[in-house]
């Protein structure tokens, strides 16, 4: 017998046993899920509902985007997308009240309740998404960070501002972007930090700064109300992205809903050849379901969010399609003549960024 054979019966003399087979897992109680969800209401919708009107927050004077007329009448592109969402939320358009807040004030007065929608010039970063107490709905307009500078430099791009005096909005995306920029070049500036768009144009215009920086459309109202605008030019270098959304409190999903959906009525009213003098007779004749669904009459896509079927309809015949608001405001048809760029249609002829989910 060998040694190994030998060790081996003495192993099992000994009454060596296999271990324990492991215990069976613990039983899990599989929840008993509802057979449809049903969504909480907004309690900013009912706010809004009893108090007759929307607080919307703008910028104190952007002409384009937020400016109030000679005659206090609050007019421009994000004036009228809450104009949309008093339409789509009350049947009123014109139910608004307008509340001008600065770069510094405007996430503070949304959280307290003071304003129902920020709708003003606001970059969706992720610092204020998901820092602010704050959502962002829809982007509303792509821009970029650029600079202005008097057209006499003969400037081709911002790496020739190198050791220039730069006006920029304190408490903005703008201030970070252009640190940023000249420090990844290796480039010096001093900065001239201002409390709002007003006050960097009247210190650019006074020689208080060689140069003035903020998103590119800002740059156009700006300079469409100068002395001399023709004097002035926007140089071609684009420092950042800054996809600018209308913005809600974050305790309130469905009111996010609210604002986001009744952006995107806006934009695929455009994308299906709806707008304010055709609605009236599409939403009788139009054999389209896609055109139906966006006007309220085939589904009901407005109840879960406790609005009308025709939310979209409300919106685009008082208020206007994307493109009407754009013409009318910064583009063709104003002061500021914007081209569409990365704001057009993701299929136009020259598409652009500009995209909504299909409503369905």
């Amino acid at each position: 017998m060998s040694s190994s054979l030998a060790f081996a019966l003495v192993l099992a003399a000994c009454g060596k046993t296999e271990p324990p087979p492991p215990p069976p897992p613990p039983k899990v109680e599989t929840p008993v899920m509802a057979a449809t969800y049903q969504p909480k209401p907004s309690p900013t919708l009912e706010t809004v509902r009893k108090r007759g009107w929307l607080a919307c927050g703008v910028n104190s004077g952007l002409a384009g985007f937020a400016f109030a007329d000679d005659r206090g009448v609050w007019r421009g592109f994000d004036v009228d997308i809450c104009h949309a969402i008093a339409a789509a939320t009350l049947g009123d358009a014109k139910a608004v009240r307008f509340f001008p807040v600065d770069a510094t004030e405007r996430f503070t007065a949304l959280r307290a309740g003071k304003i129902d929608v920020l709708s003003r010039n606001t970059s969706w970063t992720l610092a204020r998404d998901a820092g602010e107490g704050i959502d962002f709905t829809a982007i509303t307009y792509f821009d970029g960070e650029g600079f202005l500078a008097p057209k006499s430099l003969t400037l081709t791009s911002a790496d020739e501002l190198n050791g220039a005096r730069i006006c920029v909005q304190g408490g903005t995306a703008s201030e970070t972007n252009l640190a940023d920029y000249f420090k990844a070049r290796g480039l010096n500036y001093t900065p001239v930090v201002v409390a709002n768009e007003a006050e960097a144009r009247r210190l650019y215009q006074s020689d208080g700064c060689d140069a003035f920086t903020a998103d590119v459309s800002a740059l156009a109202s700006s300079r469409s109300v100068m002395n001399t605008p023709n004097a002035h030019v926007i140089l071609p270098t684009v420092i950042s992205k800054e996809p600018l959304s209308p913005a809600v409190r974050q305790d309130d999903p469905i009111w996010t809903d609210i604002v986001r959906w009744t952006v995107y009525s806006l934009i695929l009213a455009e994308e299906l050849g709806v707008n304010s003098k055709t609605a009236p007779e599409q939403v009788k004749t139009s054999p389209d379901p896609r055109v139906r669904r966006l006007l309220g009459v085939e589904g009901d896509f407005g109840a879960p969010m406790g609005l009308k079927a025709d939310f979209g309809y409300q919106a685009i015949v008082q208020v206007g399609a994307y493109d009407e608001i754009f013409d009318r405001n910064v583009g063709a048809n104003s002061a500021l003549k914007l081209e569409r760029g990365h704001n057009a249609l993701w299929n136009a002829p020259q598409p652009g960024l500009l995209y909504a989910p299909p409503l369905r």
